[in-house]
């Protein structure tokens, strides 16, 4: 018969387990600056906070930031716009996207891929959820009187870079 000592009980390896899945409010800092390119090229009302949970999502290369728990198979992060603000016309090829409302109103958007004037528009709120397919254009803006935070969930691990399309604001801008 074998006996386990509480320093290698399976208890343990819970409690390690568990530890190493959390990413806490309290670590958590609003990211002002990864997107920040997009308002020193078109202006102000492209303004937004990034707020990582798991992976990087499709904002740049965050990997180093020991805050963010590693991504398996989608990213997680939070997002704050400023009222008025806007998530500008953009497309992931590779993957789904889904914006979850915590907070504010935002104005969801998606775009006809061959020619992006044309739209359907739809306004969510608390709780509402849309999941945008891979390959179509999308755009947010928030519509409400306060900040807008909101959940962004992308379906894979490391996923492309978006693209801006010809009818995008921030076609031709790069980081």
């Amino acid at each position: 018969m074998t006996t386990t000592d509480s320093a290698t009980s399976p208890t343990t390896d819970l409690d390690a387990l568990i530890d190493s899945c959390i990413a806490s409010r309290d670590s958590r800092q609003e990211d002002w600056d990864t997107l920040a390119f997009q308002a020193e090229k078109r202006g102000d009302k492209f303004r937004r906070a990034q707020i990582r949970y798991v992976g990087s999502g499709a904002t740049g290369d965050h990997d180093n930031d020991s805050r963010t728990l590693p991504a398996g198979g989608f990213t997680f992060s939070n997002m704050r716009l400023p009222v008025g603000g806007v998530g500008p016309e953009h497309t992931h090829h590779d993957v789904e996207e889904a914006f979850f409302v915590l907070e504010g109103d935002l104005e969801v958007t998606v775009h006809d891929v061959q020619d992006g004037t044309k739209t359907a528009t739809r306004r969510l709120g608390y709780r509402d959820l849309i999941r945008v397919p891979a390959g179509v254009p999308r755009s947010l803006k928030n519509v409400g009187d306060s900040d807008a935070l909101f959940c962004v969930i992308i379906g894979t691990q490391k996923p492309q870079l978006p693209t801006y399309p010809e009818s995008s604001e921030m076609y031709g801008v790069t980081r």
